[in-house]
């Protein structure tokens, strides 16, 4: 024990207690390395790039594996989309969010039916010129369900329903969508859509979202105050009022503004994420003072909860300074 320590608990000086135990920087660095490096559900998901920081910048960042992606990779990030989006509608709100924004947000609007490959395009000058409205409407996506309103149920139906019908946004192409919303989350934030999804279809770096998360962080983006509002629960097994939910029945998250809340009473430590398909795994952890991006692109099955797997426990191993 470290004369400081016991100089406190001599004199019985709780804080100063806490400040001795509290891990420095460096510590912490080693242990979301350690972590990052060794551990088993690390390990299993490379190559992956990782990065954690606060509202300045980055703390520690580094890329795991053979031909492993950098800060700089653009790749799909599928879902991790839907926290963007959300942002976009919070400030085009200044804040203001009506029933319907909160009730689409959420996941509770009743459009249930939108399959994410029916908006997919291979050729260039189809995917150039698709529409918003073009996606919705395509192979019955825009279908309504009256008997999931008010319930939650994963889909990015309800997006592009509000987008669509109370947003004004239907008629925007791929890249018009992007202009839009640069528009009010600021031109330094340097996305492009792959599909006019307002849920999947934005493509990005790890750098370029750890702005974004920075601009939370730093309440440049009105939803910075809002993490975690308007939050409703998911798990179908012990929520009454939910269908449909991605994350495995064993764990219950809540589900807030187009970011989940990871606040399972095992697992869970209150962090807001927002993980893709693909495995691109976002999130501020529950004090809101640090973030963390775990950036990869993966078509296996499940590739998003393998990534929340191995980066909460990054996550866990920078917050208490020991390696997991």
């Amino acid at each position: 024990m470290h004369r400081p320590t016991l100089l406190c608990i001599a004199l019985g000086l709780l804080p100063c207690l806490a400040q001795a135990a509290d891990p420095g920087p460096d510590q912490r660095r080693q242990a979301a390395i350690a972590t990052a490096e060794q551990q088993p559900a690390c390990q299993a998901i490379q190559p992956f790039y990782w990065e954690i920081g606060d509202k300045h910048g980055a703390l520690v960042a580094a890329s795991e594996g053979n031909d492993a992606p950098q800060a700089d990779t653009v790749m799909p990030i599928a879902s991790a989309s839907k926290w963007v989006f959300g942002s976009y509608v919070v400030q085009r709100r200044q804040g203001k969010l009506t029933d319907d924004d909160i009730k689409a947000l959420t996941m509770r609007a009743g459009y249930t039916s939108l399959g994410p490959a029916s908006c997919v395009r291979l050729l260039p000058a189809r995917r150039a010129a698709e529409t918003v409205q073009q996606c919705f409407t395509e192979r019955g996506n825009d279908q309504y369900t009256a008997a999931h309103d008010g319930r939650f149920y994963y889909n990015g139906g309800h997006f592009q329903a509000l987008a669509s019908n109370a947003l004004g946004l239907g008629n925007d192409n791929d890249a018009q969508l992007a202009a839009d919303m640069n528009a009010l989350l600021g031109q330094d934030f340097v996305f492009s859509f792959g599909s006019p999804q307002l849920a999947g279809g934005i493509q990005t770096s790890a750098a370029n979202y750890a702005l974004f998360l920075r601009k939370l962080l730093n309440q440049q983006l009105l939803m910075g105050s809002l993490l975690g509002s308007h939050a409703v629960c998911t798990n179908p097994a012990t929520c009454p009022s939910a269908d449909h939910s991605p994350v495995p029945a064993s764990e219950s998250w809540h589900y807030s503004l187009a970011h989940w809340v990871e606040d399972d009473p095992t697992t869970g430590d209150g962090a807001f994420s927002s993980p893709g398909a693909f495995g691109f795994y976002p999130w501020i952890d529950a004090s809101q003072h640090y973030y963390g991006v775990l950036a990869r692109h993966s078509l296996q099955p499940k590739a998003y909860y393998q990534s929340v797997q191995c980066g909460r426990l990054i996550r866990k191993a920078w917050l208490s300074g020991v390696a997991q």
